[in-house]
């Protein structure tokens, strides 16, 4: 079976290293496809190659310095045992139930057909996007970018910078840039910090990763950053790009809502928590289901990673948020799922054990999430106030009033028909950015809850590609060159 066998790892983030590097201890050689330039995943993003600039990992990484030069190191090991392609996008997944399948990539501008027999999904997370009035200005970024700005570029977004949203992330960026040099305004957290107190027995069965969040937060206080917390966004300021940021606080004793104060900036990081990367897995045909404790539909699978489609494997926060630390230990456990599945274990007891112990990591890990989800929701009743000019679907510049008067009129009260009917979701991010939004607002508006009124289906492409790549050169050139420009 092993002869046969053709197993692909989508990213190249922790939990497709680990997978990779797992299977090659068996004597398999994976394929890993890696949308990124260089190995690493989001939280251990490099610079590119031929940046122009070099930068410590201990700058980069901080506390995370170490596991980030051992992610890094262990792939610069694993290539010659390996077939490693990067700046590749997997737009499109084929799969047949237990017969392997095919993916379509894009690299070089050429789309590329990729067969597997076994294919292990580490896709990462985006952030979660929420609309406040102004959001589409030039000058706001989501956390996730503005990290990524820092990371990978070496510059800030914006000289006077505010850090908005909710969620662990909202504090590490704020400190990075903070850490870095940068002049960071505020950071306005909208969650009250009664939750986050209310969390901590859970976050404590984590001490060293709750010992950090503590730190930066202590830091930035230090250091002379305003923090606020329970706050509501009320509008981004700015006509050609942002000027400020309006927001108020609300008394969590008595309901009465302060006065709206405004904060001048020239850059905006927003973001409320992250969001699994699922469109591969949507578009293979694997089951979701809703969980209740992210709001958001993930991908069925079992404790070893194994989704509903047989020679599917899903590891790492594409398949639910849990951090890197739990990303390393899902992609070690997915592939050695496969090793069981192909039946080409040489030490089977041995591997045994091994995954019995990846299995209870993760589920303590677990624990420590659903403290973190707990200690900082996102404001998703914050759809019944959006104002109706509040753009939600940006790609499409579709309006927190269409889809109103949509649901309604009685025309919509499924997400997908909602899609339908007003083209949300339908644009350049095809829902990644405005489909939870969507499914926040038609669940306030028919009073029902976000499970209950559907789940945005992927389409293919998952992001944009040329039109080139999708139809090749010989039916391009069939086109007239008018046509084309349409």
């Amino acid at each position: 079976m092993t002869d046969a066998a053709r197993i692909v790892i989508v990213g190249a983030g922790p939990a497709g290293v680990r997978a990779a590097e797992t299977l090659v201890a068996a004597g398999l050689r994976p394929l890993v496809l890696d949308e990124q330039s260089r190995c690493g995943g989001q939280v251990y993003r490099q610079p590119a190659a031929g940046a122009g600039f070099e930068r410590s990992k201990r700058t980069l990484y901080g506390f995370e310095a170490a596991k980030a030069h051992a992610l890094h190191s262990t792939m610069a090991a694993l290539l010659p045992h390996i077939d490693y392609q990067s700046d590749t996008l997997v737009w499109d997944c084929e799969a047949r139930n237990g017969q392997g399948g095919r993916l379509v990539a894009l690299h070089d501008a050429r789309e590329q057909n990729v067969p597997f027999s076994h294919l292990i999904l580490a896709t990462g997370a985006t952030d979660r996007v929420l609309p406040i009035p102004g959001w589409t200005l030039p000058g706001v970024y989501t956390l996730g970018g503005a990290q990524t700005a820092l990371k990978a570029q070496g510059c800030a977004i914006g000289s006077q910078i505010v850090f908005a949203g909710t969620g662990p992330l909202l504090y590490l960026v704020a400190y990075q840039y903070a850490k870095a040099g940068a002049r960071v305004a505020a950071v306005l957290d909208t969650s009250p910090l009664a939750a986050q107190a209310r969390a901590l027995p859970k976050l404590a069965r984590q001490p060293a990763t709750l010992a950090k969040g503590l730190y930066y937060v202590g830091w930035l206080q230090a250091h002379g950053v305003r923090i606020e917390r329970n706050v509501t966004l009320e509008r981004v300021h700015g006509e050609r790009s942002v000027t400020g940021l309006a927001w108020r606080r609300t008394d969590a004793g008595n309901g009465d809502q302060a006065i709206a104060e405004t904060i001048r900036c020239d850059a905006l990081a927003l973001g409320f928590g992250l969001r699994p990367e699922t469109q591969l897995a949507d578009i293979a045909g694997c089951s979701f289901r809703f969980d209740d404790t992210t709001q958001c539909w993930l991908p069925e699978r079992d404790a070893a990673g194994r989704s509903s489609i047989a020679g599917i494997y899903l590891a790492g926060d594409g398949a639910g948020i849990a951090g890197a630390d739990a990303a390393e230990l899902a992609g070690r456990r997915a592939a050695l799922a496969v090793l069981e599945d192909l039946q080409c274990e040489a030490s089977p007891d041995a591997h045994r054990e091994e995954a019995a112990s990846l299995e209870r990591a993760l589920k303590r890990i677990a624990v420590f999430r659903s403290g973190l989800e707990a200690a900082f929701p996102p404001p998703f009743g914050r759809a019944a106030s959006w104002p109706d000019d509040t753009i939600v679907c940006r790609c499409e510049q579709i309006d927190a009033g269409t889809l109103r008067r949509c649901v309604r009129a009685g025309d919509a009260t499924e997400i997908n028909r909602l899609k339908a009917l007003t083209r949300v979701g339908m644009g350049r991010c095809q829902g990644r950015m405005c489909g939870e939004a969507a499914l926040a607002l038609i669940a306030y508006e028919t009073d029902r809850s976000m499970q209950t009124v559907g789940r945005l289906r992927a389409q293919a492409p998952v992001k944009p590609i040329p039109l080139a790549a999708a139809l090749g050169d010989a039916a391009l050139a069939a086109i007239p060159e008018h046509a084309r420009d349409e």
